[in-house]
């Protein structure tokens, strides 16, 4: 899968501009503040139908304007796809395939897979279980149909069961055949995705392990486990067993969105115990982890989007990166950095076609 063109109308920083890229490798240069990281942003855009780095609609729209518009040409199994997205305010944002509106975004995930690698990634070590439940949320429903469909059954009934045990509390009363159907619906959907996660991490952790020890040559010992309150008690259990506690709180304080993943290295927390550079790694690890499994998963070979790569990795260790990557047959490469000499130098040495985009203010 090969993305041809990129057309972006005010998004962000840009006005309006186009792009015809390289089959391979193509690499954004500049000082910070021209926009590399937005065009990243906007290919990444066109997969998910949101922004990596923004989720708020509206702020990724150029100030000056009211609207933006993200147009990419593919060409997927020796045919051309074309993917627009547009977004105004005010309004709901439009996501075309050949022209074609989805009713749904969820059934647009998937069809283009994708990997983006950046520093905005260490917030998997640093910030709360939610953003690792994203993680192998996100890299599990682009071969997943049925795993994301449950996924946004499994939220709604949530919020529904929240807002019942808000008006349990407010209204001083309690009826438990109501709450009884909302726990059998999160049963429903909540034990098929503990199911999916836990299969998952089976095929996955050896995967990462791998690539660790590729990327960063060293011997220490990493390990990625998934942690749930599922694997002693099923959902019904739990949801039983928490219900004084879950009314009290007035929100439901068991079931698969409190899942999380253990980051270990040497037995561990990375969070506490790695150096910045083993943190580093580690994330890369994942990511190059995830471009594998979705790679086998889907037939198909993810773009992957190097954000400012050489931040906090020398630039061997990007080299053996980049080397990584091409020996694994890749599709298509992005990266961005602020040194034209050094990305070149990089990219030179493994002798794939490239093309290098020199961005200005004036963008």
């Amino acid at each position: 899968m090969i993305l041809k063109s990129l057309s972006l109308i005010n998004y962000k920083n840009f006005t309006s501009k186009t792009f015809e890229f390289d089959a391979k490798i193509n690499c954004f240069v500049g000082n910070n503040g021209v926009g590399k990281t937005n065009i990243l942003d906007a290919i990444y855009h066109l997969s998910f139908g949101k922004s990596y780095f923004n989720p708020v609609t509206s702020q990724n729209i150029n100030h000056n304007a009211d609207f933006f518009v993200i147009d990419g040409i593919y060409d997927k199994s020796e045919r051309e796809e074309k993917v627009v997205i547009s977004a105004k305010k005010g309004q709901k944002k439009v996501i075309k395939r050949n022209a074609k509106m989805y009713e749904r975004f969820a059934d647009h995930i998937g069809f283009l897979p994708l990997v983006i690698i950046s520093p905005a990634d260490r917030d998997l070590i640093t910030e709360g279980s939610d953003m690792r439940r994203k993680f192998i949320d996100g890299v599990i429903s682009q071969s997943d149909k049925n795993y994301l469909s449950n996924l946004l059954s499994y939220s709604k009934v949530l919020s529904q069961r929240n807002a019942l045990l808000k008006y349990f509390a407010a209204n001083n009363t309690f009826d438990q055949d109501t709450l009884s159907v909302y726990n059998e619906q999160l049963v429903t959907y909540g034990q098929p995705i503990f199911e999916k996660r836990k299969e998952f991490l089976v095929h996955f952790a050896p995967i990462f392990q791998e690539q660790y020890k590729a990327i960063s040559g060293e011997a220490e010992q990493v390990s990625l486990t998934y942690q749930s309150a599922l694997h002693d008690m099923p959902l019904e259990h739990l949801l039983t067993n928490a219900l004084a506690k879950d009314r009290m709180l007035q929100y439901t304080s068991v079931g698969i969105h409190k899942d999380d993943l253990a980051f270990e290295i040497n037995g561990y927390p990375v969070k506490k115990f790695g150096s910045q550079g083993q943190q580093k790694t580690y994330l890369i690890a994942l990511k190059l982890a995830q471009f594998d499994f979705i790679k086998k998963e889907s037939g198909v070979n993810p773009i992957l989007l190097l954000d400012d790569i050489f931040d906090k990795l020398d630039e061997n260790r990007v080299t053996h990166i980049i080397q990584l990557v091409n020996t694994n047959s890749f599709g298509q490469l992005f990266i961005s950095d602020t040194h034209p000499e050094r990305t070149e130098g990089v990219v030179k040495k493994i002798h794939q076609s490239y093309e290098l985009f020199h961005l200005g203010h004036q963008e």
